[in-house]
C-alpha cells in the first residue's frame, strides 16, 4: 500500500532516523514542534500508530509510564534501567522455545527478551559523599547492597 508522505510523516520519521533512544510520543512531539509548532501530540500518536502497522516501527512496550517507538523493526532484544528507564538495543538472538504445556494454546511467532538493571550512570549516582564539619575530613563510600 502506498502511503502519502506528509510533511509531519516525514518530520516524524526524521527524529525516528537512527535514534536508538526509543523515544516516547511525548519526545517525539516536542522535537516535531521544533519544526511544525502547530503539531498536536494526538498527530503524532496516530502517525506513529500508522508507521506501527505498516511496519515502519515499533511499539515497545517495556516502559508502563509511557508508550515509547523503536525505528530499528530487526528482531532484538532490550535492556532497560530500572531507574533512569534508559533502554539500549541487545542485537543478538537468544534460542528459546515453551514446551506444549506452556504455550496454552498459542501459536509462538517471536518472542522478547527484557533485561533489567541499572546503567552504568546510575551506578555511579550510588558513590556517596560524605563531609564531617566537625574536622573537616571528607571521603566517599560506595553503597552496600
Amino acid at each position: 500500500m502506498n502511503y502519502r508522505q506528509t510533511p509531519q510523516r516525514m518530520a516524524i520519521m526524521k527524529v525516528l532516523e537512527n535514534n536508538r533512544e526509543h523515544p516516547s510520543v511525548e519526545e517525539i512531539h516536542i522535537e516535531v514542534r521544533e519544526s511544525f509548532p502547530t503539531m498536536s501530540l494526538a498527530t503524532v500518536y496516530n502517525t506513529l500508530e500508522m508507521l506501527r502497522r505498516q511496519g515502519e516501527v515499533r511499539r515497545l512496550s517495556i516502559d508502563p509510564a509511557r508508550r515509547r517507538y523503536d525505528p530499528d523493526t530487526s528482531a532484538h532484544h532490550h535492556l532497560l534501567c530500572t531507574e533512569c528507564g534508559r533502554i539500549v538495543d541487545i542485537d543478538r538472538s537468544f534460542d528459546l522455545d515453551l514446551g506444549d504445556g506452556e504455550r496454552e494454546g498459542f501459536e509462538i511467532t517471536g518472542n522478547h527478551v527484557e533485561f533489567t538493571g541499572r546503567c552504568p550512570e546510575c551506578r555511579k549516582k550510588e558513590v556517596v559523599t560524605l563531609a564531617d564539619p566537625a574536622c573537616g575530613a571528607s571521603g566517599t563510600m560506595e553503597k552496600q547492597g
